[in-house]
């Protein structure tokens, strides 16, 4: 097989990549609306216009300053082994969610992908042992299975941004609800704005990142006693 061409991502890396993003990916992400639930029911009426703008705000108040920074840190220090940059990632992640909902969500999608990784070949076995230990999140714990491809951190963060951008408009089109053309319409505008939300998580220091979202948090508070809920609180 002839190598791919110079500057290519060679094909398994990509595949290993869009099978990360997919929400098919056997962790739970569809099973979560990170407040959106309890956002559209406050909005009434609710309208594809409301929560487009409102996931446009949380690709880039939220993701970008928060888990797409992490990212971009974590997976060159997965790379090299250096597991104390790992762990203050990781602790940081745990430190900064503001409600129990969305602890429980990095927490059990980040046991839940790690556990894929145990399944997976080329996974690094003594840095999935590791990454158990320190109670992993899941931006961490996708950090650690990009770090096994030939990816560069771009792509990798692209990827993630992608595959959160499609659970968020699946959780949009139940709360709204919305039929699948709005939400294609949706998904073509995160998909616009992730390129500029990667490029700044990638250029954050580690002391302008952060994950002050106070609307989120009380958002996803309330959805803990939100009748009638259809995700996971």
């Amino acid at each position: 097989m002839s190598a791919p061409p110079a500057g290519q991502l060679p094909a398994s890396s990509l595949l290993q990549l869009i099978w990360l993003a997919s929400p098919a990916l056997p962790v739970g992400g569809f099973s979560y609306s990170e407040g959106l639930e309890t956002a559209m029911e406050r909005a009434q009426p609710a309208t594809e216009m409301i929560a487009s703008d409102w996931l446009t705000d949380q690709l880039q108040i939220s993701l970008a300053r928060g888990d797409l920074a992490v990212i971009a840190q974590a997976i060159p220090a997965w790379r090299s082994g250096d597991l104390p940059r790992v762990q203050q990632l990781n602790a940081w992640v745990l430190q900064t969610r503001e409600t129990s909902e969305l602890r429980a969500q990095a927490e059990q999608m980040g046991r839940s992908l790690l556990d894929w990784l145990r399944n997976h070949d080329g996974a690094n076995a003594a840095h999935i042992e590791a990454c158990a230990q320190m109670q992993p999140t899941f931006p961490v714990a996708f950090a650690l299975a990009v770090s096994q491809t030939e990816a560069g951190v771009r792509d990798c963060l692209l990827a993630y941004a992608f595959g959160w951008a499609e659970n968020m408009t699946q959780a949009a089109i139940k709360s709204v609800p919305l039929g699948q053309s709005a939400g294609q319409r949706m998904l073509a505008r995160l998909a616009g704005a992730i390129p500029a939300a990667v490029e700044a998580a990638m250029q954050l220091p580690d002391d302008e990142r952060q994950a002050f979202s106070p609307m989120l948090a009380i958002l996803s508070s309330q959805h803990e006693t939100q009748y009638s809920r259809l995700f996971r609180s």
